[in-house]
């Protein structure tokens, strides 16, 4: 082996990735979900649990990919997924339907269900950057 090349990846490494993945197609799945569940209503009254409940979602998604990676740009991949369903569902289909209309409940969605989980990402990226600040200092 020459001293250019990349160490073969450990099996921890390859977990890790598996991982990230699929908290990331669950981050998808749950902003389908949260599409398909918005127009509920409580009575006559429109009422997005889905939304509430997306925000629930992508916190406990960004804190799994936390578990597996020290990197907050790596944690967010969960709340990427997320975007990629969320504008996959705003993409009109064959017959030109839409799952997402131009309504205030798309807003409500988007704010409730990524604002959460961008404040903890926004958490994680501080804290960071402190880390890196506190250690460049100490050298």
């Amino acid at each position: 082996m020459t001293s250019g090349t990349s160490p073969a990846p450990t099996g921890r490494r390859i977990l890790d990735s598996a991982i990230l993945g699929l908290l990331m197609f669950d981050g998808a799945l749950t902003a389908v979900l949260a599409v398909l569940f918005l127009p509920t209503y409580l009575g006559a009254v429109a009422f997005p649990i889905s939304a509430l409940a997306a925000g629930v979602v992508n916190v406990l998604l960004v804190l799994g990919a936390r578990t597996v990676t020290d990197r907050a740009s790596m944690a967010a991949l969960p709340l990427v997924g997320w975007f990629l369903g969320f504008v996959l569902c705003m993409v009109g289909g064959p017959g030109g339907d839409a799952l997402l209309l131009a309504s205030p409940l798309t807003l409500v969605l988007l704010g409730f269900a990524v604002v959460p989980a961008g404040l903890l990402l926004l958490r994680y990226a501080s804290e960071d950057a402190v880390a890196r600040g506190n250690s460049a200092r100490r050298a």
